[in-house]
């Protein structure tokens, strides 16, 4: 069937009162940016919904790309009929016959904003309830969760009906809730957080450590494409490369080995911070679950802490393994994530770290580093790059696995 629009439901933002014109016309941005491909589309967001008049965009196409979108409760790709009370029975017999199989239930939901029109919204749904009948006289009406609900909404320039109603992704517009820095490593947690921050309206930029010759470039390409994966619910993601190879054999020559992963983390914790501040963001995001790792209890976590009064926000903390799991199949990196090429925590990793760092360790060891002077030298060195959304087949194949 050839849609002619989209009708899009915005579900939290209905809640958002005054601050709710800001929250739709974020919505209206992302849309824009993730349908960048397709300039034929108007989009038009009003206060109750928004649509999408797609000016012969093929929706096969947009649809993957809308259903993941966030701050989209769900929408439904609809027709335009001329306003005429034969054609609209003719256009709602002619879905029933492509959608009814004989034993799903209906019901007409009419819905009528121009009121000049010559029947109300109750004459529809009887006339074109009729209509149904006199091709299906077997056919059960039902006026509660009906199998098929055809919508018919009469508005000034034309009619529009809908039997479709799609799943979008929920939460709130990216970049409603301001921007924060992902420490993006290259396993399965870090990404699932990202995902889980960008719901809630969180802007996000990766900041990946990378220390070449123990990293390799496939470790970075990793990355870079699960920052990629990222990219469907938003558009597009910044990407921010941090060599870390000095501060890494700085580590490990001079700190006991029990203390180098507090320490190294603190050095990433104290870089983001500065990234942060450099690229205006408000949060350091990262994946961390309490208890997981030697660095995840909450001992580390305090000592590694201590270095930052920016607020940390660990999105799967109190997420078990397979809870993480399940949410990195459902967005699509949890393949990527397993792949074996390591990143510089794993590279570095001792054999015994410490469970339980003491902060006056920690203290009298990092003196035996030139701090300000890696940090200067690491920021100097950052490289960024502007990881896009996939290609057009590769979501509607994505899309197509998840139906």
């Amino acid at each position: 069937m050839k849609y002619s629009e989209i009708m899009v439901r915005y579900g939290e933002l209905s809640t958002k009162g005054k601050n709710r014109k800001s929250f739709i016309m974020q919505l209206a941005q992302n849309v824009r940016q993730a349908l960048s491909d397709f300039p034929e589309i108007k989009i038009h967001a009003d206060r109750d919904r928004m649509h999408l008049l797609l000016n012969g965009a093929d929706s096969a196409l947009v649809i993957p790309k809308l259903a993941k979108i966030f701050g989209i409760q769900n929408f439904s790709p609809s027709i335009r009929i001329e306003k005429d009370v034969q054609k609209l029975k003719d256009a709602v017999q002619a879905i029933m016959k492509e959608v009814y199989t004989g034993k799903e239930t209906f019901k007409i939901i009419a819905k009528r904003s121009d009121h000049d029109f010559e029947l109300t919204s109750n004459e529809l749904n009887q006339t074109l309830g009729n209509a149904v009948v006199d091709i299906f006289p077997d056919i059960e009406a039902q006026m509660r969760k009906p199998d098929i609900p055809l919508r018919v909404e009469i508005r000034r320039d034309a009619a529009y009906l809908s039997y479709e109603t799609i799943k979008g992704a929920g939460g709130l517009p990216v970049g409603t809730s301001g921007k924060g820095m992902l420490m993006l490593s290259g396993g399965i947690d870090s990404p699932v957080a990202g995902y889980f921050a960008m719901k809630r309206g969180v802007e996000i930029e990766a900041v990946h450590f990378a220390s070449p010759p123990y990293t390799s470039e496939q470790a970075l390409q990793k990355a870079k494409d699960l920052t990629a994966k990222l990219t469907p619910y938003v558009g597009k993601i910044e990407f921010i490369e941090v060599p870390f190879t000095e501060i890494q054999e700085e580590i490990k020559k001079n700190i006991p080995q029990g203390y180098w992963m507090t320490i190294t983390r603190r050095m990433m914790l104290r870089l983001t911070d500065e990234i942060r501040r450099l690229r205006h963001g408000l949060i350091i995001l990262n994946g961390e679950s309490l208890g997981q790792v030697a660095s995840q209890t909450l001992q580390s976590m305090v000592a590694i802490n201590e270095v930052t009064n920016t607020p940390i926000i660990r999105p799967v903390a109190t997420m078990d393994k397979l809870e993480i799991i399940e949410v990195a199949e459902q967005i699509d990196t949890f393949e990527l994530s397993v792949q074996p090429f390591e990143d510089c925590c794993t590279i570095f990793a001792p054999p015994q770290p410490k469970t339980r760092p003491r902060l006056d360790k920690v203290h009298q060891y990092e003196e035996r580093l030139p701090i300000e002077e890696m940090i200067e030298r690491a920021l100097s060195g950052l490289k960024m790059e502007t990881i896009h959304t996939a290609t057009e087949a590769e979501q509607v194949e994505e899309f197509a696995d998840l139906l």
